[in-house]
């Protein structure tokens, strides 16, 4: 561009200077055939000079319309792939909590089953232990006690102990048995508590306390570092009494021992899977504190 209006400047310079030589009055008597084509090629050249200033002119102009619009093409485009980028973030995110949701709903699903077949095998096991202490109870005497008297309904002559004979063992009583597997426990005095609380499970595998005191279990287990059995206990709360209240904190207290044991996925899909199942428990608070210390995404619902 610079070189096009030295060139351009020093054609008007030879075309002015040429025109003052045009102008210039010759005498008549210096008139000649060489001053006269001088003068026929002084006009030429004013002309073609006038030509290429027309043509410069209106070439300059296009190039500044070109660059113009190049310029304009230029913004308009980037403007557009800011757009496209942000909207294919947007879309890959959305997806991914999409297929995230989806994701832990199907998972959601398979542990129902999966629970649902547990307890329906363990109801199954306890019928049968059921069935086979029936088989083993001796059956009562005639139904009148001697002298008479009628023996009183309901009563059986196993739980009354014969002269000479040792008293029949008895069940534990279970609210007993089962605070004081607490309080043993509030003591630290885990061996102690430990076998309370497996009374509570084994005479009454189906009460609701058989469920906390598995979840005990597994608070010994934890806190003795032993986190392999602690994972085995939870999963006895959840698979046997996935409605009882401890569901959330045996969630919570599962992920976080498979974390103990650097299986990361696995403890990330229990808090996760904790957040799904009971968003507004305490327990499912603690579950996003921990996951976003780990820096793991959490899925909004």
């Amino acid at each position: 561009m610079q070189s096009t209006r030295t060139f351009r400047n020093r054609l008007l310079a030879s075309a002015v200077v040429a025109a003052t030589l045009f102008c210039v009055p010759i005498p008549a008597h210096a008139a000649s055939k060489e001053i006269i084509e001088l003068q026929t090629q002084v006009q030429q050249l004013l002309d073609m000079v006038q030509r290429i200033q027309s043509t410069l002119d209106t070439r300059f102009g296009v190039l500044q319309n070109l660059a113009q619009q190049t310029a304009d093409n230029a913004t308009q485009m980037n403007a557009t792939v800011n757009a496209l980028q942000l909207k294919i973030n947007a879309q890959s995110e959305a997806g991914s909590g999409k297929l995230d949701a989806v994701s832990g709903q199907v998972q959601s699903l398979n542990d129902s089953v999966d629970e649902l077949k547990s307890r329906i095998a363990k109801l199954d096991k306890s019928i049968q232990d059921l069935q086979a202490q029936l088989q083993n109870i001796q059956n009562p005497p005639a139904g009148t006690t001697p002298g008479g008297t009628a023996q009183p309904s309901g009563s059986s002559p196993a739980a009354q102990p014969t002269p000479g004979a040792p008293a029949a063992s008895q069940t534990p009583p279970l609210q007993e048995t089962f605070q004081a597997g607490v309080r043993d426990y509030n003591g630290a005095r885990y061996d102690v508590a430990t076998g309370e609380f497996q009374d509570v499970i084994h005479y009454y595998p189906l009460d609701d306390l058989a469920g906390t005191a598995e979840f005990y279990l597994g608070e010994i287990a934890y806190r003795q570092q032993n986190y392999s059995d602690a994972v085995k206990d939870y999963n006895a709360v959840l698979e046997g009494f996935s409605g009882s209240a401890k569901a959330p904190a045996a969630q919570l207290r599962k992920g976080l021992a498979l974390l103990q044991m650097n299986k990361k996925d696995a403890g990330i899909h229990e808090l996760r899977l904790l957040i799904q199942r009971h968003p507004q428990t305490p327990e499912a608070a603690q579950a996003r504190t921990k996951l976003n210390g780990l820096g793991v995404k959490i899925a909004a619902h």
